[in-house]
């Protein structure tokens, strides 16, 4: 896999869902990861359609929403060949998307399924450690969060975080009003993705 950047970029997709949401939460993910984990990523993120050949400059992509998701036969295709050279894709469900990506994912990958992570992944002390697995970052409806997981072999290639929220967390401290420790939870988790993405 040619990679022309060690940047992170936005997945722009199809079926109507917002995957513009959390405008603020990238910049300040990269701001945090720069001044601690010493990456040197453009402090703007770039914007990238999943059928695009573009996503090949960027090691990692995140991908975010509520509603609906689709991908195309040439969207899957075009995923699932990134994915399988290198790339690293992030997905925060940010409630209510679980049921659409779920479903798109299979056209990606007919023969995986989303598998659970254990606590002890690296992916959980890559810069800094959770030893309980993903954490809590907004409360909506009672359920644990759960962070799930597509592997090309031994290599994780996907991560969907559930029930969590992290990208909210990520966002400018008066959007949400998150005490200061919920932020930092968030922003360290998230630093442990982009360490993991770049390393892997």
């Amino acid at each position: 896999m040619v990679l022309l950047s060690q940047d992170l970029a936005v997945l722009k997709y199809k079926g109507g869902g917002d995957w513009y949401g959390n405008p603020t939460s990238l910049p300040n993910l990269i701001t945090f990861c720069n001044e601690n984990i010493k990456t040197k990523m453009n402090p703007k993120p770039e914007t990238v359609e999943v059928g695009s050949p573009d996503i090949f400059q960027y090691p990692l992509l995140h991908m975010t929403g509520h509603g609906n998701v689709f991908f195309s036969e040439s969207d899957a295709e075009n995923l699932r060949d990134y994915l399988l050279a290198g790339g690293f894709l992030h997905i925060d469900d940010n409630y209510g998307m679980q049921p659409y990506i779920t479903k798109e994912l299979k056209k990606v990958f007919p023969d995986k399924d989303l598998i659970e992570l254990p606590s002890n992944h690296p992916i959980f002390n890559a810069a800094f450690n959770f030893p309980d697995g993903l954490p809590k970052i907004h409360e909506h409806d009672g359920k644990r969060p759960q962070a799930f997981g597509i592997f090309n072999e031994d290599r994780l290639i996907l991560l969907f975080t559930f029930e969590s929220d992290l990208g909210d967390g990520w966002e400018d401290p008066e959007v949400h009003n998150d005490p200061v420790d919920v932020r930092e939870k968030a922003l360290k988790m998230g630093a442990n993705i982009v360490k993991y993405a770049f390393e892997n």
